[in-house]
């Protein structure tokens, strides 16, 4: 077993242990840093070696079973959350080879070897398995995306919910926040970066979905957690959709910044319309509905702005709004 380069606070009694498969991604750090406050974290990369605080991290390939079993044997966790794969829609197109195999192969040997060291598997999907048609999307509607990275998050899926004996799937919205590694900023940091050098700003305007910090995510995970909940399928969104465009202006509204340098462009997300079994048109809309996840969770997804207050006030910003804070850690509870 590789030595962890970092150390990590010893393991206290009744404590779970989590294990992050792509803990250098950005939805794996982010995870990570949220989770090592009340779990022990164990979190896997594979090329860009990380280090965080509090988390032991450890080279593991997910494409090599014997790694995969060496790394679950050693720490045998409570839940293991898979954060590997090419999340770019671009990027999957480009190299469809690569994509299925980490996004789809590498969770199947991931997957094969939770149930046999009983730990519960859990997978972070997107939105983008649909279509694109303007409507509420539900939890138990059959995906039919013509995108590469569609394709490879609904296998995945389907490959959880048919063999897992204990699984949780979160498909959600377009996330946005900060990563832990510099030379791979994400595209929320290339924006504010943008933003602090007073270029000018073109966004997409043909896209409308669901934004959300990141930070949500492991919130309503960690809900989900406490309650044990297991073999179910959650949509994680927030309650409107935008374009990337409209995103960047109520960013503006809450960041208080001029709107000035705000231009409207065309998002690079390639469609194979030949292998579209739904036609729709340029504009397109990811409306994920969150009534299962409201309902069973008992709580109240946030709007983008309400998403984006959180955001300024966890950035260390000091918001400028009159409206009393309400929602505690960031979730409004009914």
């Amino acid at each position: 077993m590789p030595t962890s380069k970092n150390k990590t606070t010893e393991k206290k009694a009744g404590q779970k242990t989590v294990v992050i498969f792509g803990v250098s991604s950005f939805i794996g750090s982010n995870l990570a840093e949220f989770f090592k406050r009340e779990y022990k974290v164990i979190g896997t990369y594979h090329k860009n070696s990380v280090r965080i605080p509090g988390v032991m991290t450890l080279p593991c390939d997910v494409l090599a079973k014997e790694e995969v079993q060496l790394v679950l044997f050693a720490f045998k966790p409570d839940i293991v959350i898979y954060c590997v794969g090419v999340s770019s829609v671009s990027d999957c197109h480009k190299h469809e080879d690569r994509a299925d195999a980490l996004n789809t192969s590498g969770l199947f040997n991931v997957a094969e070897y939770c149930q046999r060291y009983k730990a519960q598997i859990c997978y972070v999907s997107s939105g983008f398995i649909f279509a694109g048609e303007k409507k509420n999307y539900f939890e138990m509607d059959i995906p039919d995306s013509a995108t590469t990275y569609g394709k490879t998050q609904a296998a995945a899926e389907f490959y959880i919910q048919k063999t897992s004996l204990n699984y949780l799937i979160f498909r959600c919205c377009r996330l946005y926040g900060r990563g832990i590694i510099s030379s791979r900023p994400t595209w929320f940091e290339n924006l504010q970066r943008k933003i602090t050098q007073n270029k000018q700003l073109s966004m997409d305007h043909f896209i409308n979905t669901g934004y959300l910090d990141v930070d949500y995510l492991a919130m309503l995970m960690k809900m989900s957690f406490q309650k044990e909940v297991s073999n179910r399928l959650f949509q994680i969104s927030s309650s409107d959709i935008a374009t990337g465009y409209d995103f960047l202006k109520s960013y503006s509204d809450v960041f208080g910044l001029a709107k000035d340098r705000i231009s409207k462009g065309r998002w690079a997300f390639p469609i194979n319309k030949a292998q579209a079994s739904t036609q729709v048109g340029d504009h397109l809309f990811f409306k994920l509905d969150t009534a299962n996840l409201e309902g069973f969770l008992n709580i109240e997804v946030p709007t983008i702005e309400e998403s984006l207050e959180f955001t300024f006030k966890r950035l260390g910003g000091i918001s400028s709004s009159n409206k009393k804070p309400d929602q505690g850690e960031g979730v409004k509870f009914i």
